[in-house]
């Protein structure tokens, strides 16, 4: 009996093991039938969730690889929630966090700014969590007024208003933050030094945009940015820049106030702007040691400004008499010589240099002479990760030739097809083309946000994939700015965005954007969810980033396919985001490449109380 028995318990797992074989053929066969379009929902949320976390692979090119958006079927798993962060983080800038810097141990040059750089977390150390707003948020004041003041529960901070008091840089107001307008250099307003500058270059009228011929800036070290606030109304835009330092909230300020601004630093690596894509650039008591690596920051301003664009520069060493001011002016206006920079005007605490009109100065030159000009092979537009060069940029030879940039005056320039679309090889037609697509495409889009949207209900505006900026043009008769951000693997496009008189930023969106929480009224993306499903990065990921620089009650309009639609719509209850309306884009003359339109906007949710509500 004992031995029957023991064979008995010897044969089950062997039967049990078979029976299990069959379940899984049969449910393999199931699963695999119907031309594919039956799929294993836990599975492709498994493989979703590991994307996001970075366990997934990230090599999709080829084809390969199933879509991180799955076929759109109404049974896929969708999300109840995304965790919020801890009220610490409700300033989180990903790839700017100095406590991430700390953690990781990163070995990097404090002299050369690295740490004000961009270091993006490993995927392991993302935060995957909302970015609360700070206790008592508020929705923003509306523009032309937030250029002058804003909520301060909006932006708790107002060590700057002690710090710069005798500057004028803001006013704590009750519940409110002033900005009166005032700077390091300029106590008694932006706008009479706006106009002396233009005065000091004999511009018609003291008017700074020179006849419509200066329209794009470059502010570095920009402070709260009333300098390029107090440009706008002149028909000039100012890209502000300044790190995330110990002032660290300057850029949000900026963008709270409605003012064009981006988180940047002159450190190790170019700025992500192509060459010639400046009229101005100004500093103003900015704190930049340009002497240091023979000249190399100074040379990256030389890279970024337009054939006679100027540097207008406020600092003691242009004025003071003190025998280190003194040291510091002699070898900067050596070096700037050897740059073939001329002074066109010095007065009082301001100097303005000029950048020559074509590369004679530079033939001209003995051999030898430091700093030398760029090797030939050199792309001056290549900036996303790339290392600052000692070096001249001369100018292609035909602009030398023409002695300019043959750009038109604004705002004739924002429909003109500018030179440098021979460098892409696109044709006048084409651009032409385009922007009239785009005109029609926005004002759909306008019609289709209704009554949801006001004159000033929209103020801050990123178009994620810009192309040649038609998007941005097309919104041109209303009160919006619109940051451009062109993929850093792409066409080089975004110089003919800053040749239209438009600003923008290269940027890879596998990665978080440069910028604070709640910053953007409204962000357009068109197919770039499609884009990241072919480069396999996690889209999850993206949602969260895209929530974290919305503002609330803010707008998101997705132009793509429509598993992408479909895809998104199942995590807006997650994000406390809501569906305006859902339409099909205009038909595309390949029937496989036609898109759908999703119109989303934010709920103003606040953590302390737990709930979340849409209204304006």
């Amino acid at each position: 009996m004992r031995g029957r028995n023991d064979a008995g318990h010897s044969k089950r797992p062997i039967v049990l093991c078979c029976m299990m074989i069959v379940s899984l053929c049969l449910l393999f066969l199931y699963f695999s039938g119907s031309n594919g379009q039956a799929k294993s929902t836990a599975f492709e949320y498994g493989t979703k969730f590991s994307r996001t976390l970075g366990w997934g692979s990230d090599d999709g090119e080829d084809g390969s690889e199933e879509s991180i958006f799955g076929t759109g079927d109404a049974d896929d798993v969708k999300p109840k929630s995304f965790p919020v962060c801890d009220d610490r983080h409700s300033e989180l800038i990903p790839c700017l966090d100095r406590n991430l810097i700390y953690q990781m141990r990163l070995k990097l040059d404090l002299n050369l700014m690295e740490h004000y750089e961009r270091h993006c977390p490993p995927p392991e150390r993302r935060f995957n969590c909302l970015i609360p707003p700070p206790h008592g948020y508020k929705v923003p004041i509306k523009w032309p007024k937030s250029r002058d003041v804003v909520w301060k529960a909006n932006i708790p901070h107002t060590h700057l208003a002690k710090e710069k008091s005798d500057q004028n840089w803001m006013v704590e107001a009750g519940e409110k933050i002033k900005f009166p307008g005032g700077g390091t250099h300029f106590h008694h307003g932006a706008d009479k030094y706006i106009s002396n500058i233009a005065n000091m270059l004999n511009f018609k009228d003291n008017n700074i945009n020179n006849e419509g011929m200066l329209r794009s800036v470059l502010d570095v070290g920009c402070g709260v940015a009333s300098f390029g606030g107090y440009l706008l109304s002149s028909n000039v835009i100012a890209m502000s820049l300044a790190p995330n330092d110990v002032h660290q909230n300057q850029i949000q300020f900026a963008l709270e106030r409605g003012i064009p601004a981006y988180l940047g630093v002159l450190g190790t690596k170019r700025l992500p702007y192509p060459s010639r894509s400046f009229e101005l650039a100004h500093c103003s008591r900015c704190r930049i040691d340009w002497l240091q690596r023979d000249g190399i920051l100074l040379l990256e301003l030389d890279r970024l400004l337009r054939p006679g664009g100027y540097f207008a520069y406020s600092s003691p060493e242009a004025y003071a008499q003190d025998e280190e001011d003194l040291r510091i002016w002699k070898e900067m206006s050596a070096l700037v010589e050897r740059m073939c920079w001329k002074i066109a005007e010095k007065r009082n605490q301001t100097v303005i240099w000029v950048k020559p009109l074509n590369n004679d100065c530079y033939r001209r030159r003995a051999p030898g002479t430091k700093p030398p000009l760029c090797k030939s092979g050199d792309d001056p537009d290549a900036v996303w990760g790339v290392q600052m060069e000692a070096c001249i940029t001369p100018y292609p030879e035909q602009m030398h030739r023409y002695g300019g940039t043959g750009l038109a005056p604004w705002p004739a320039r924002l429909t003109t097809p500018p030179p440098r679309l021979a460098d892409l090889y696109v044709t006048a037609d084409t651009f032409e083309k385009d922007t009239e697509m785009w005109q029609q495409r926005v004002e759909n889009y306008w019609s289709l946000l209704g009554p949801k949207v006001k004159p000033d209900t929209i103020r801050n505006i990123m178009d994620m994939k810009a192309s040649f900026g038609s998007f941005a043009a097309a919104l041109k008769d209303k009160d919006v700015w619109v940051m451009n951000v062109v993929p850093h693997d792409g066409p080089s496009t975004l110089k003919i965005i800053y040749d239209r008189g438009l600003i923008g930023s290269n940027h890879d969106w596998c990665e978080a954007f440069s910028t604070y929480p709640r910053t953007y009224d409204l962000l357009h993306a068109w197919t770039v969810f499609s884009d990241l499903d072919k480069r396999g990065c996690s889209a999850e990921d993206l949602l969260l980033e895209m929530d974290r620089i919305l503002r609330p009650t803010g707008f998101i309009i997705v132009r793509d396919k429509s598993t992408v639609i479909e895809f998104i719509k199942k995590y807006l209850h997650a994000l406390h985001w809501e569906a305006i309306t859902v339409v099909d884009a205009e038909p595309s003359p390949e029937p496989e490449e036609n898109e759908m339109i999703l119109i989303i906007r934010k709920k103003l949710w606040l953590p302390e109380a737990g709930s979340h509500d849409s209204s304006t």
